[in-house]
């Protein structure tokens, strides 16, 4: 299947959500639940049919020998799971478009919960009854019909692209409160491109996994890269999520991308179900900011959070609150300092974070000193604003580093200012392109020594460049001089296929001399580094000053023109209501 065939695919199934929205009776933010349901019992449905006749060649090889084993055994053995006749997307496709259809696939969910004892209350089973409302009971049949689109000849990969897709429109759709269970694929994708995880017995854990995004992408990511398969499936997942229903949307993202790991419903503060100080290979997470509610006693005891420091109020502001039981003013630093702790000796680390922790005063100050000084944070990255559904201002991406301390980068930062770096979606939202992503990693390729990514990566860039057409009617479709731009962008900025500072964009910077962190007063943010390019207008000092004149004139015109605007309105609307 082609990325066009894909996108097509996708927006087709997207259809489903909209004719969720114009007959259920069910709440706006409770869409997701049925929808990615279906998703997985159509993913079921295939998988098990594309491994069907190599289960039954098996089970009758062994039948009647001391080898025997049961279908299910050998479904298990084959595809992971066993899937009951029940169960058969063909099935409830097929029955009567009435409300009989619901429990048919609530039935059909509690069969695969009951067979498989890992996807044990994983599915959604008691929503579906809200999809054949009277006045539309066929509702529900009209949705499974949609998704029975999905071709028999799909891959895991795929169905998880569709399941990562739904997830992605959901929190869009969702706003606010979209944001907490999904990170923008794009975001994590450059995460996991900085963090570059590799397979083998290697353990990673999200404390705020949300739907498993990180995880998912990581798993691509190691895929991409020609990872050996035995190898990769050593590798294994830890995620800690509070929320019951988005334990659920992970549990399914796992499966659905065949990622071998385990979802805990806890709350991270509170309780800490992997031992996870210092037992992580690999931690990543995008954690809600500015939390204020946690209790400072369940936590200052805690090794996760009190090696670096437990941020507290000023002592003026504890005595005001004497009577009441103390609370960690912003949690900010608690997830900071747990993520640090949980690294073991070589272990690696990405969260997103809040833009005002990198210059956050009083206790916290003295927690980031402590960290920046031990010399474990290796980047920051300022992100682009609009970037996630739940926060319109830019944030930050912090990354840590363990092996860090035994180089002679310890005591120095990568800063990268990428503000500047995206691909507008819609007038409020932004992501990053597979190239901006490619780019931005290749700087820290390069910063880490790593010549030959940045020559394979032009190389790569230059195929496309010969293989592109001059022109396109789609915007889908990369041109010669789309490609070209890639090629300028880097050797622009790196001409010599080496690290080097570039204005504007990135800068290594030393935890001494002038400008160094110390002297900027331990701050971890990007712009006080890279400085800012000030572009050339080729305009003289009288020609600037005349265009200056000329913008403040016609300012003063638009804003004389709206108040008279104003006094209209204010006419009319007197007029309406006095009459």
């Amino acid at each position: 299947m082609t990325d066009r065939e894909l996108k097509t695919l996708k927006d087709n199934l997207w259809h489903a959500a909209d004719v969720l929205r114009s007959g259920a009776h069910l709440a706006a933010n409770k869409y997701g639940q049925p929808i990615l349901g279906l998703i997985f019992l159509r993913y079921a449905d295939i998988l098990f049919k594309q491994h069907k006749d190599e289960i039954e060649a098996e089970y009758t090889k062994r039948l009647g020998t001391r080898m025997e084993k049961t279908r299910k055994e050998i479904a298990v053995e084959k595809c992971g799971f066993f899937l009951p006749e029940c169960a058969y997307y063909d099935y409830l496709n097929n029955a009567p478009d009435t409300a009989e259809k619901a429990d048919l696939v609530k039935k059909a969910m509690e069969a695969i919960e009951r067979e498989n004892p890992k996807m044990d209350g994983v599915l959604p089973k008691e929503v579906y009854a809200q999809l054949v409302p009277e006045e539309e009971p066929e509702l529900l049949s009209n949705i499974v019909r949609i998704f029975k689109d999905i071709p028999e000849n799909c891959t895991v990969d795929i169905f998880g692209e569709i399941y990562e897709y739904f997830l992605g429109n959901f929190a869009l759709a969702e706003g606010k409160d979209g944001g907490t269970f999904y990170t923008p694929a794009t975001v994590v994708r450059y995460m996991v491109e900085v963090l570059d995880p590799q397979p083998g017995d290697k353990k990673f854990l999200d404390p705020a996994c949300g739907s498993g995004g990180m995880f998912v992408q990581a798993a691509r990511y190691m895929h991409a890269h020609n990872a050996n398969e035995a190898e990769q499936m050593k590798f294994r997942c830890y995620g800690v999520e509070k929320e019951p229903d988005t334990v659920k949307l992970a549990k399914m993202n796992l499966l659905l991308n065949n990622v071998r790991g385990d979802i805990t419903e806890a709350n991270s503060f509170y309780s800490d179900p992997y031992n996870a100080f210092g037992a992580f290979d690999y931690v990543m997470a995008n954690p809600p900011f500015n939390v204020d509610e946690v209790s400072f006693d369940r936590v200052s005891g805690d090794a996760r959070f009190n090696t670096y420091g437990v941020p507290r109020n000023s002592t003026k502001s504890a005595k005001k609150a004497s009577d009441k039981k103390e609370t960690v003013p912003n949690a900010n630093y608690l997830w900071i300092g747990y993520f640090a702790t949980a690294l073991n000796e070589h272990g690696k680390a990405a969260l997103v974070m809040a833009n005002s922790a990198s210059d956050a005063g009083k206790s916290e100050y003295e927690i980031r000193k402590k960290i920046i000084e031990e010399g474990i944070i290796s980047q920051m990255v300022t992100l682009p604003s609009n970037m996630f559904s739940s926060v319109t201002l830019p944030a930050t991406l912090w990354f840590f580093d363990k092996h860090k301390l035994q180089t002679e980068k310890k005591d120095e930062i990568l800063f990268i200012d990428a503000r500047n770096t995206f691909t507008q979606v819609d007038r409020a939202h932004r992501k990053f392109s597979d190239e901006q992503i490619k780019n931005l990693g290749i700087i820290t390729r390069l910063y880490q020594g790593d010549t030959e990514a940045y020559a394979a990566l032009l190389v790569e860039y230059r195929e496309a460049l010969a293989a592109a057409p001059e022109a396109a009617e789609d915007k889908e479709t990369k041109t010669k001089a789309y490609w070209q731009a890639q090629i300028d962008w880097l050797t622009e900025r790196f001409p010599d296929g080496e690290y080097r500072d570039v204005i504007g964009l990135c800068k290594a910077a030393k935890l001494d001399g002038e400008d160094g962190i110390i002297d900027q007063d331990y701050s971890l943010n990007a712009g006080r580094y890279v400085g800012v390019v000030i572009e050339d207008d080729g305009m003289t000092e009288a020609q600037f000053k005349e265009t200056m004149l000329g913008l403040n004139a016609e300012f003063e015109s638009l804003n004389d023109e709206a108040k008279k605007l104003e006094a209209e309105i204010a006419e009319n609307l007197k007029r309406l209501f006095m009459k």
